[in-house]
Order: C-alpha cells, then sequence, then structure tokens
C-alpha cells in the first residue's frame, strides 16, 4: 500500500469516527429541544465529501506524500481537535441550535466566528496537494466555497435566531427541524 493510500485510510477512519461522534451529539442535542437549520443543504454537504474522498482514492491512493504538506495537514488535525474538544458536546457535522444558548466563544472561537469551516477548507485544498493533485484540490475547494457561503449564511441567521437578534425574513423558507 503507497503512502497516499495511508493518508486517505487514515482520513476516512477519522471522518467516521467524527460521523459517530456528531451522531451522537445531533441525537441528544434534538432530544433537548434543539433545532436543525440547513437540514435541505447536508446532503449536499456529505455528497461533496464523500466524492473528495473518493477522488483522493482514484486519483492519490499510489502516489507519494509530499512532506511539507503533510505537515500542515497535521498542524490542520491539532486545530481540527480543538475546535471538536471546544464545542464538546455541541459539536456536530449539522447546524444544531439548542434553545436559548449563546454562541460558543471559547478555544478558537475567541479569535475566528468559523474556525471549524476554515479548517475544512484547507484539508479541501492540502490533502490534494500533499498527493500532488492540484485540479483535485481546484475543484474541490470551489465546490467546498460554493456550499459554505450558504451554510454560513444559514448558521449566522440560526445563531442570530437563538439569541434573539434573528432576522426573521432571511429564514422565512428555512423550517426548523426538532
Amino acid at each position: 500500500m503507497g503512502e497516499g493510500a495511508w493518508l486517505i485510510g487514515f482520513l476516512v477512519v477519522q471522518r467516521l469516527a467524527e460521523l459517530a461522534l456528531a451522531h451522537w451529539n445531533t441525537s441528544r442535542l434534538r432530544a433537548a429541544g434543539a433545532a436543525e437549520f440547513g437540514a435541505v443543504h447536508y446532503p449536499l454537504i456529505m455528497a461533496l465529501h464523500a466524492l473528495w474522498l473518493i477522488g483522493l482514492w482514484v486519483f492519490g491512493h499510489d502516489r507519494p506524500v509530499d512532506p511539507a504538506w503533510l505537515a500542515i495537514f497535521a498542524l490542520l488535525q491539532a486545530g481540527r481537535v480543538w475546535v471538536i474538544a471546544s464545542l464538546g458536546r455541541r459539536w456536530t457535522t449539522r447546524i444544531i441550535v439548542p434553545p436559548g444558548a449563546p454562541a460558543v466563544a471559547r478555544g478558537p472561537y475567541r479569535y475566528i466566528k468559523h474556525p471549524n469551516y476554515l479548517i475544512v477548507a484547507l484539508e479541501i485544498a492540502v490533502v490534494p496537494l500533499a498527493l500532488g493533485l492540484p485540479l483535485i484540490a481546484l475543484v474541490f475547494s470551489l465546490a467546498n466555497a460554493a456550499l459554505l457561503a450558504l451554510r454560513i449564511h444559514v448558521e449566522n441567521d440560526a445563531l442570530a435566531r437563538a439569541g434573539g437578534a434573528a432576522r426573521p425574513q432571511t429564514l422565512a423558507n428555512e423550517t426548523p427541524r426538532r
């Protein structure tokens, strides 16, 4: 098995573990009355990440890994752990907002409003670059940027709504799911 296969294998195991944690947190948050926003675009997010992993496997499983890009990837993993630890039981892959809960303002959230999205955007570019696949980095980075623009808009509105400063017209077509 080539170096690329090990890196991609790590990503797959990591993402599956994160999905399990996210599912557990989502179930617990919903049971406590939290609402989900953006459920309509969530399958697109999942499809993008699945296609990214498939593309990495098809084109990169037998490629060497560039050590400089791998070092950047390792730093991003530290950031990923920091984000998940900072959100604790509120971390999920969906936009789940507990009723009346303030936005998290600890960890990297003290400095950046959406650090998880920044880390994911960088990973989507860095991993293919580590495998010498700049076209995959470009295509998936552009697709991710388009989806994140929508997702961040929906998340900001959901958080504003939960904090009492909602702009009702913004989410007129978005019904929270409990």
